[in-house]
């Protein structure tokens, strides 16, 4: 419940302003909040309140709640490419899975979808799986913002009561999934690679845990609904029906300059380029194996024979030949390319976890009881210095005989 301290109470009716669905007022006559029956325990309210006036009592969900919490949301992540709105792909991603837990569970997949102006990213959600979209629109919402996202998404969850949420762990997911969990008293399971349905119909979230040395599952018996994030490129993208339609459902939203409490002065675009591992087709990946940095140059023969792009394990970020962005593993940036070679890369779990979803896996190395084995598609036990160059002169004769 919503608890009002009668003594610290100003009556400055902010959490009357920030409140979306008109459930707290200030009495003209006592100049203090009061509750109203529709209060949803969104939280708004107590995130805005200057004096600390406000706070949630909460207990843990009965049995009987449980089973009112029903289908499985979704964040509709966006971002601008050269001034256009787009989906990000890891909300699509997520929409593939989410449409597998929704078939066990029975229910439907629903996208919430926050901006100013995005309803044309509609019938992408739809194409990739969503049965339903919440489109929530405001001028607040045209940039992200902490406070304002959080507010918004609060309060569709604490009315619609899904059963489950998913987020992308990307900068603003990681920010916004545990402010929404910490406000509505979830829990949260971050940067997961496996999410499933157990006999009980609870989400069994699968994460490295202890420095990536063993996999747990977690489980949230207790609250509703179930809150995960998970990585980029962990899951396929489905393939898009043009063909399939979906419920749009426009929600009211009541957000106040007030209510958000951060402002953009400025946004400075970086037109540098980088290299995205992420998006890479081809990952020529290098580990520990390989020696030195000045060895490096037989990865970028490599490279550039197969049009690839060059990656690397944490050792060879630790030890500066490489920069952090070009690192792949649980403290990098997990891929997911067509053709992944690993080339003296042992293959510790902290490893595995950011590249297993690679299409075609090709390793080479040394030690025949090396774990990356276990994964690869294509494995060579043998000297990568010796077997390299044997791989760069094929492919080129074989370039050759196409030209001719």
């Amino acid at each position: 419940m919503l608890n009002v301290d009668i003594e610290t109470c100003i009556g400055c009716k902010i959490c009357e302003r920030v409140c979306p669905f008109a459930a707290i007022i200030v009495e003209p006559e006592t100049k203090k909040a009061k509750v109203l029956e529709g209060c949803t325990l969104c939280g708004a309210c107590v995130g805005a309140c200057p004096v600390n006036a406000l706070s949630i009592e909460r207990k843990a969900v009965s049995e009987e709640e449980i089973a009112l919490y029903k289908n499985v949301f979704i964040w509709g992540e966006w971002e601008k490419k050269e001034e256009k709105k787009v989906i990000k792909n890891v909300a699509l991603e997520l929409l593939g899975k989410g449409r597998e837990l929704a078939e066990k569970l029975g229910e439907s997949l629903a996208v919430v979808l926050l901006g100013n102006d995005v309803g044309h990213l509609v019938p992408e959600l739809f194409h990739h799986g969503a049965d339903k979209v919440y489109l929530c629109e405001h001028e607040l919402l045209e940039n992200y913002s902490t406070d304002g996202y959080t507010n918004v998404i609060a309060s569709v969850i604490a009315s619609e009561k899904p059963s489950i949420v998913l987020y992308g762990a990307t900068p603003n997911g990681r920010d916004l999934a545990p402010r929404i969990a910490g406000r509505l008293a979830l829990g949260l399971t971050a940067d997961c690679t496996g999410l499933d349905i157990n006999e009980s119909r609870q989400l069994v979230q699968t994460r490295p845990a202890f420095g990536g040395n063993i996999m747990a599952s977690i489980l949230s018996p207790y609250t509703r609904p179930q809150m995960s994030s998970v990585r980029p490129n962990v899951f396929p993208k489905p393939e898009a029906d043009v063909s399939k339609t979906g419920v749009t459902e426009e929600v009211e939203v009541t957000l106040k300059p007030v209510s958000i409490r951060t402002k953009i002065i400025e946004e400075i675009v970086s037109h540098e380029e980088g290299i995205n591992i992420e998006e890479a087709k081809i990952l020529v990946s290098a580990g520990r194996g390989v020696g030195s940095k000045d060895n490096l140059q037989y990865i970028e023969e490599l490279a550039e024979a197969v049009n690839g792009t060059i990656s690397g394990s944490r050792p060879l970020v630790d030890l500066g030949w490489l920069p952090h962005l070009q690192q792949v593993g649980q403290s990098g940036k997990t891929v997911a390319p067509t053709l992944y070679m690993a080339l003296g890369i042992s293959g510790a779990v902290q490893h595995l976890v950011g590249m297993t979803s690679s299409d075609t896996i090709v390793a080479i190395n040394k030690d025949k009881e090396a774990p990356i084995f276990e994964v690869a598609d294509f494995g060579i036990v043998g000297d990568i210095f010796e077997i390299i160059p044997e791989f760069v002169k094929i492919i080129k004769e074989e370039r050759a005989k196409k030209t001719n």
